[in-house]
């Protein structure tokens, strides 16, 4: 049999949208992926009733709505429809209290009282230049910004944000702990200037492009993303797991979705003393462990309003917050983990039937920790939502260990790919100037431990196919993204769009 021009091992997001952009490069590829379904965190599965699908890792998607990957790819056109909650993101605190994130910036604000006018000084001035800190945020990290307006206003709130104790100066509890269980998304120290980043980020987006659930559940975006590589002339094995770099030497070039770790794994004695060493001090960050359940009924949280919001957290006070997720960075379990809480049915009805809905929860755990996490994410729960566990029907715990088993990417649990400190956010995996290649001839990683690094944007896997191009088939020349089966290239990979600009024209 010919090898293919590109092999790809890995059909977690960036691997497919790697898949993507060279299949509509005219090369043939192959995607090889050990489980039984391609999507890596975006798989979906009926846990407890063959009616009811639950998302096995990733529920919400916010950079699915603005990344320049998606927005070129166009999701809504290709049938996934992204559904925006009302309220992005709610952060329940005692006494039947809670903090509002609404989609409407005006509306947050007017919930947040005295701290409304730093709420909107903080957060406005992001929306303005929505798409320049986006791009900036998800970009590859080694050049001068395109848009340098984005660029200092994100400067200059993530050293605000990521150097002081108290967020914000806000006065008040329900912002200081809105701004914090944002931040707590990086999953690590807090404060830090990533997690600053992270804040700045995701809260901005709760504002803008939202922070969408796409209807039928996350399994769709892979459903789209495998069938334009197939429409272009690829091909996904699934059920094939490589476990040598030697499987797939015959193609010109493979990209690799995998942790350093499976990188090593991968090339074993093949790899430059120097460069195996760099990968085995990356550093990867705490677990995320996950718990499943199938309920009867809605969520009966305290303050009803909480039930509108696409995503919960559960965290209590900036003080909580931050004492917990430091805890954990450190490797100290705790019986009060942050925990993030979605109930699908929520934003999208059709998600639930009589009597039946899926709820979704992880919880931030100290690296490779095995407990299971169902006991401490009901608790965490009812604490805010008394009553929860009498509409349990069902549930299922995956702790941060078994993660890994259940994909070796998740080091220790770890489904960021690597811990998200300063250092690691700027030279992810290692100091290179393209972070994509590595010293094999050929041999190139996509995965999230690559800039931007982790969520679901496809940006890693995008740009490493925009590195493969350059350096193994001599072309700047990247083919448009658009949905159509007749792509032509637009732009080349270093070409910067004018800030605030329409995406680049599409071919019909």
């Amino acid at each position: 049999m010919t090898p293919p021009d590109v092999a790809i091992v890995g059909t977690g997001p960036n691997g497919l949208a790697a898949g993507v952009t060279l299949a509509r490069a005219g090369l043939r590829v192959e995607l090889y992926e050990a489980a039984a379904t391609a999507g890596g965190g975006l798989r979906g599965a009926a846990l407890f009733d063959d009616d009811v699908v639950h998302d096995v890792c990733a529920a919400v998607h916010p950079m699915a709505a603005a990344s320049r990957f998606f927005r070129e790819f166009d999701l809504t056109a290709r049938g996934v429809e992204l559904l925006h909650p009302e309220i992005s993101y709610a952060h329940p605190l005692d006494g039947g209290r809670a903090a509002l994130a609404y989609r409407d910036l005006a509306a947050t604000c007017a919930g947040l009282g005295r701290d409304g006018d730093r709420w909107r000084r903080l957060m406005a001035p992001l929306l303005d230049r929505s798409r320049g800190v986006v791009d900036l945020l998800l970009s590859p990290q080694r050049g001068l910004p395109p848009d340098l307006a984005a660029a200092l206003r994100v400067a200059v709130r993530v050293l605000a944000h990521g150097t002081r104790p108290f967020p914000g100066g806000f006065s008040g509890e329900p912002a200081a702990a809105l701004l914090t269980g944002v931040a707590a998304h990086a999953v690590g120290r807090l404060p830090s200037l990533a997690s600053a980043a992270v804040a700045v980020l995701l809260g901005h987006l709760a504002h803008g492009t939202g922070w969408p659930l796409p209807r039928g559940g996350s399994r769709r975006i892979a459903e789209a993303l495998v069938a334009d590589i197939t429409a272009h002339g690829g091909t996904v094995h699934t059920g094939h797991r490589v476990t040598t770099l030697r499987e797939v030497e015959g193609a010109r070039a493979v990209l690799l979705d995998t942790s350093p770790r499976g990188l090593v794994e991968l090339a074993g004695d093949r790899l430059p003393a120097r460069y195996a060493r760099a990968l085995e001090r990356y550093r990867y960050g705490p677990a995320a462990a996950k718990a499943d359940f199938l309920v009867s009924e809605p969520v009966p949280w305290a303050d009803p309003a909480v039930g509108r919001a696409g995503t919960v957290h559960l965290g209590g006070t900036r003080a909580e917050t931050v004492r917990q997720e430091n805890l954990t960075a450190r490797g100290v379990p705790t019986d009060e983990p942050f925990v993030l809480v979605v109930d699908p049915a929520a934003t999208d009805p059709g998600r639930a039937r009589p009597g039946r809905r899926p709820v979704w929860a992880y919880a931030h755990v100290p690296h490779g920790d095995d407990r299971d996490p169902v006991a401490l994410v009901r608790a965490r729960i009812e604490r805010y939502a008394p009553g929860f566990g009498d509409t349990v029907l069902a549930q299922r715990g995956v702790s941060g260990r078994a993660m890994e088993a259940y994909n070796p990417n998740y080091v220790g649990g770890d489904i960021g790919c690597g811990a998200m400190t300063l250092r690691q956010s700027l030279a992810r995996p290692t100091a290179r100037l393209d972070p994509y290649r590595t010293p094999l001839d050929g041999v190139f990683l996509c995965s999230a431990a690559t800039p931007p690094g982790p969520s679901v944007h496809g940006m890693s896997g995008h740009l490493a196919a925009c590195s493969v191009l350059r350096h193994r088939f001599g072309t700047d020349r990247i083919p448009s993204l658009a949905p159509t089966r007749d792509p032509v290239a637009l732009r080349s990979p270093g070409t910067a769009v004018a800030p605030e600009a329409d995406d680049p024209p599409r071919v019909p």
